[in-house]
């Protein structure tokens, strides 16, 4: 049998709110997110496959808006030389009768919906197993359906989403697809969602992750596999295909260091419009060099898709000058000294400590700004 490849992705979340940001980068996040459709087809294309395997949670959830809906169809059905798999998930699970009813009487052509387990021919030769998700959560291996016979020699892609180990770090409770799925019901790759980051299971199975990231979580970019099945073993490619990358930075400095070059040489150099940074500070530094950090960080941040820095691991030394660089007496010095007390009173929460360093840092900075 000739080799037969296809581009295994899953987790898009179309529709996804991203509450909590500012209003600027969700809308950018929602639009990266259909976004996607056309680079997981360039991808298809420029790998040599002619269908793309979507493994579950296409839409964020059970009812997404008529236009999500409308526009990812209309997506698909554009990149008419591709075949487009999607499989029910547990964010858009066979529960929502409506959402998949609306998507049989509105799909293109070149789309296929995998709400039916059992076997279906993908290709001559080909058969896709697909296991879609009943409700939010089965309860139950719905993998099972994947040993269902096929025609002797037939290549035999399993098409699922669902946890094979507990990913909530929580201990007892049980994986519900067994890792190996793919050697129990005899097929020669299975392609899983769920988990939003890139995982090798077995050299037969494998998480794709999500096409593009949705948060801190997994520091890494969004990507698609590009599987091609001519042999034994599956041979399996990372493909990017992620407008947006999600980076946890982490800087730890000491008196003395040159706070500004660390952090240049650490920040993204490129395209920082597309990047979320969400930076974290440990150490301790000088007064006046916390607040030289502070105002670089601030006149920094805007050149991003969105940033956070979290000072409260960093620790503050204050010498006798630097108060005398606030105020020698009256009122800012008292402030000052009172500040610095709080901030070393083990009596106080963390919190207020934290408080307390943060707005001393601001008032040096502040008062060299109107000495200056």
């Amino acid at each position: 049998m000739s080799a037969f490849r296809f581009l295994h992705t899953s987790d898009l979340h179309l529709g996804r709110p991203f509450g909590g940001y500012p209003e600027g980068i969700r809308h950018r996040l929602r639009e990266a997110r259909h976004g996607a459709i056309a680079r997981l087809a360039a991808a298809a294309r420029a790998g040599g496959a002619g269908v793309v395997l979507v493994a579950g949670d296409t839409f964020d959830a059970e009812t997404p808006a008529p236009e999500t809906l409308r526009q990812a169809l209309t997506a698909m059905g554009e990149e008419s030389d591709l075949t487009w798999v999607l499989l029910p998930g547990n964010h858009d699970s066979l529960a929502a009768s409506e959402l998949w009813r609306r998507i049989a009487g509105g799909a293109p052509a070149n789309l296929r919906a995998a709400t039916v387990a059992g076997p279906a021919e993908l290709a001559p030769g080909v058969w896709l197993l697909p296991a879609p998700a009943t409700q939010r959560r089965p309860g139950r291996d719905l993998t099972e359906a994947m040993s269902a016979p096929t025609p002797a020699a037939a290549l035999r892609i399993g098409l699922g989403h669902g946890a094979i180990t507990d990913f909530s770090g929580e201990e007892g409770t049980p994986g519900i697809i067994p890792p190996d799925r793919a050697e129990r019901s005899g097929l020669n790759y299975l392609a899983l969602g769920d988990w939003h980051g890139q995982m090798r299971v077995t050299p037969a199975t494998w998480y794709s992750g999500t096409p593009e990231p949705d948060g801190f979580k997994h520091d890494a970019p969004g990507a698609a596999l590009l599987v091609t099945l001519d042999g034994p073993v599956p041979q399996v490619v990372p493909v990017d295909t992620a407008q947006f990358r999600w980076s946890r930075p982490q800087l730890d400095l000491l008196p003395g260091e040159d706070g500004t070059a660390r952090l240049a040489a650490l920040l993204p150099q490129a395209r920082a419009r597309d990047h979320l940074v969400r930076l974290t500070v440990s150490g301790r530094l000088p007064l006046a060099e916390r607040a030289a950090l502070e105002a670089d960080l601030a006149a920094r941040a805007p050149e991003f898709g969105w940033f956070d820095s979290d000072l409260t691991a960093l620790g503050l030394e204050v010498l006798p000058e630097d108060l005398d660089r606030i105020d020698r007496a009256g009122a800012l010095r008292q402030a000052a000294e009172v500040l610095l007390a709080e901030a070393g009173d083990p009596a106080l929460a963390r919190s207020d400590r934290d408080i307390a360093v943060a707005a001393l840092a601001r008032l040096h900075a502040l008062t060299q700004e109107v000495q200056a």
